[in-house]
């Protein structure tokens, strides 16, 4: 059914017709250029941008709404409202909204968490948003972890390496070597030392691995294993080679055959070693580097604790991360201003106040520099001097890894380092039944 003027049947003529013809003309002049227009266009009053972060702790939090408040200060064309997510469910929470067309513009998530939805279509293709002096200021090897099919998907800017929160008394007590980023332990003395430290109920370490993924691959990068290997045809495969067993098989050994490492903080998180940790009965626990913030909180007055850098292995005391990032929705009429946004939240000033809140070492260059992050207080000193060895998670690019590591990968990890399972039938589910998942998503 036609409308408008030629639905009466009568033909505009003379004058009157000439300025119904420009009136209608003029319309719809302005409809194209609306609809063709700028994404990112500001009129029609001020633009509003939702920023949707996952800080947690308290003085993160705290810089982070400290921000937006200095940004809408300073920007009155262009306000950012703080939407508040959670770790917990963010990945389920964001394809619903991608879905559903209510996702924020300016998404805080782990580079790990990224590549479903970038090659799903869900988030802007940063690289020609981003200025020059954000993508000059953090190194290649960082950009690696949010970089997909040669598109920035992501712009990482925190980043936490693993390592050993030891109790100083106990290994000062023991004489034990006590290791350095410049000399770590291998981790066959890693073993040794955790046998030495165990005995009369009490363990030389605690491995909390409730979600042990993560920490076995981001670990096993010391000793060169990879896992995912990448064909000549792009597509993804799961090989446990021997370089891939040393970490997991360290852990199964020191639970099973030395009985030096806790059994029932397997199923553990890491805030759940804590207690034991301070009440003397693990000389050391393998935490991310920010849980020195509750350590600082929880620990009992007088209590000498040390951080000591993870084992290394035939690559040293490199270790694979998943640095926490900002990206941008694509459907977000307004990614400009979103890439300016995340540009002023992560200048070199305001790294340093989102990492300090966050325990967490920036992934900034210049921010890396900064006096606060270099001090002997609360072993900031000995994280920073590792941040040049943390490289990219071998899942980083791997569609389907949410898949593989909750159906195929964590249960198989959890049998082993408890004894259940074998090393064989370990790498035979990993890869015999990962590749099965893997290959979906690679059609």
């Amino acid at each position: 059914m036609r409308t408008g003027p030629m639905s009466t049947g009568l033909m505009p003529t003379g004058l009157m017709g000439t300025r119904v013809l420009s009136t209608l003309v003029a319309v719809f002049a302005l409809l194209l250029a609306g609809c063709g227009g700028d994404d990112d266009s500001r009129s029609g009053g001020p633009v509003t941008l939702r920023f949707q972060s996952l800080a947690w702790q308290e003085e993160s939090v705290e810089v982070n709404k400290e921000l937006v408040e200095e940004w809408n200060a300073t920007h009155p064309d262009v306000k950012v409202e703080y939407v508040q997510g959670s770790w917990d469910s963010v990945h389920d929470q964001l394809l619903t909204s991608f879905e559903g067309g209510e996702a924020p513009d300016i998404i805080h998530d782990a580079s790990d968490d990224l590549a479903d939805f970038a090659y799903g279509g869900y988030l802007a293709d940063l690289t020609d948003l981003l200025p020059h002096r954000l993508k000059s200021g953090i190194p290649q090897h960082s950009w690696d972890t949010a970089t997909f099919d040669g598109r920035i998907y992501g712009v990482p800017f925190l980043q936490e390496p693993r390592v050993l929160i030891a109790n100083a008394k106990w290994l000062k007590e023991a004489g034990v070597r006590i290791p350095t980023p410049e000399r770590p332990w291998s981790w066959a003395e890693f073993r040794e030392i955790t046998d030495r430290l165990s005995g009369d109920g009490k363990y030389g370490v605690a491995w909390p691995l409730k979600e042990p993924v993560s920490a076995s691959l981001n670990l096993s990068l010391s000793a060169g294993g990879q896992l995912f290997h990448r064909g000549a045809d792009g597509k993804v495969t799961v090989r446990f080679e021997a370089a891939d067993e040393v970490m997991p098989r360290t852990v199964h050994d020191q639970v099973n055959a030395d009985h030096s490492a806790s059994p029932t903080t397997l199923g553990s998180g890491g805030s759940d070693t804590l207690p034991g940790f301070f009440g003397g009965r693990y000389a050391m626990v393998p935490l991310g580097f920010s849980y020195r913030q509750q350590i600082v909180q929880q620990a009992p007055k007088g209590f000498d604790w040390q951080v000591l850098p993870a084992p290394a292995g035939a690559d040293g005391i490199t270790q694979g991360v998943s640095p926490q990032t900002l990206s941008i929705a694509e459907d977000s009429p307004h990614r400009r201003e979103a890439a300016e946004f995340i540009d002023f939240l992560l200048r070199p000033e305001n790294m340093v106040r989102l990492a300090l809140g966050d325990w967490m070492l920036p992934t900034g260059t210049q921010a890396l520099k900064d006096p606060a992050l270099h001090t002997s207080k609360d072993d900031w000193a000995t994280g920073t001097a590792l941040a040049a060895h943390l490289r990219s998670a071998p899942a980083q690019s791997v569609r389907g890894y949410p898949e593989w590591k909750d159906k195929v990968a964590t249960p198989a990890f959890q049998e082993y380092y408890s004894g259940a399972i074998g090393l064989g039938e370990l790498r035979e589910r990993l890869e015999e039944d990962g590749n099965l998942v893997l290959a979906r998503y690679q059609r």
